[in-house]
């Protein structure tokens, strides 16, 4: 299952070998920390999806992997069944935001917003 991860001045998606097929072949994302601008947990991540699949994988409410491009841009997305998920809005990057589903979406998100705000000083 992809992870976001904390590094350095970067927040990272890591990804599995087959999710990164199935995102077709991103190795992994990463963002500055800076230009991180909201953090939240969604408890229905698929609401959360806009625009369409291009390039990625995608079977609804199973999952959705890669790029999702729509009106204000594109969002990254790793997206499982009924998993919680963390949505990082972004600014000034590739990706307008990233939607990854986790186990612990609470404990993660909080990391990366500590980190994000670290970042901001």
């Amino acid at each position: 299952m992809a992870r976001l991860v904390v590094g350095g001045d970067d927040l990272r998606v890591l990804l599995n070998l087959l999710e990164r097929v199935g995102a077709v072949f991103h190795g992994y994302v990463s963002v500055p920390l800076a230009s991180i601008r909201l953090v939240r947990v969604s408890d229905d991540p698929w609401a959360d999806l806009r625009g369409m699949r291009a390039p990625g994988t995608g079977l609804r409410r199973v999952i959705a992997l890669g790029t999702w491009r729509h009106s204000l841009g594109r969002d990254f997305v790793a997206v499982y069944g009924k998993r919680p998920a963390v949505v990082v809005e972004l600014a000034g990057e590739r990706f307008a935001r990233l939607v990854v589903s986790t186990r612990d979406a609470e404990r993660v998100a909080g990391e990366v917003r500590d980190a994000a705000a670290e970042a901001q000083l």
